[in-house]
């Protein structure tokens, strides 16, 4: 499994709820700073990041995103 964290720039307020909903979402919650929001994803392959990554961007507001995966 791979495990890697997005972080979501977006100002509208509840999109930490709404990143819940993405498939793959382990947790999301709402932070302070440069960004908004952080989802925390599990997928199976490395490739699978880009089509949850183009979900996120899918949504009303959001204005871009960082990812980061897990080196293990």
């Amino acid at each position: 499994m791979v495990r890697a964290i997005i972080l979501v720039k977006s100002p509208k307020k509840l999109i930490a709820a709404r990143l819940k909903k993405i498939k793959n979402t382990l947790k999301s919650f709402p932070v302070s700073g440069q960004f908004d929001a952080v989802v925390i994803i599990e997928i199976t392959e490395l490739s699978n990041i880009k089509e949850i990554t183009n979900e996120i961007h899918g949504i009303s507001g959001v204005e871009r995103t960082e990812t980061m995966v897990e080196i293990q």
